[in-house]
């Protein structure tokens, strides 16, 4: 059920693999500025896939965009510490799936939760072609 954070952070690492073994391509930016970029692409894919309206996409960028901030803080808090980060980033997850599910109708919640997968493939190719 970690489809934010998974698809946040596994976009990061991707992207840094292929940059690291491209070589004209220099990828100089934090993983806290990428994991932004990230959320700033899944909520587009998203509004795509869900149809969600103009006042849900900006919510959803919200939860998004907050949902980042909170992963990233917890890294630096956390550090080493994979039992303590494992256990924050569920409750982070947690939060963040209950928000978005807030911001989107039933049937819309419904159709991203089967279309997860989908999304997460959509998200990683837009991100292969930057």
């Amino acid at each position: 059920m970690l489809m934010v954070l998974a698809t946040l952070s596994v976009g990061c690492a991707r992207r840094n693999r292929a940059a690291s073994n491209a070589s004209s391509a220099v990828d100089n930016r934090k993983p806290e500025e990428i994991r932004r970029e990230n959320a700033r692409d899944l909520a587009s894919v998203m509004a795509d896939e869900l149809q969600l309206r103009d006042d849900q996409v900006l919510r959803v960028r919200q939860v998004l965009a907050n949902t980042v901030e909170q992963v990233n803080a917890a890294q630096k808090k956390f550090g080493d510490d994979k039992a303590g980060l494992t256990t924050a980033l569920k409750q982070i997850n947690a939060a963040s799936e209950s928000q978005l599910k807030s911001a989107m109708t039933s049937a819309q919640y419904k159709l991203y939760q089967q279309r997860k997968p989908q999304i997460q493939q959509k998200l990683r190719e837009q991100q292969q072609q930057k």
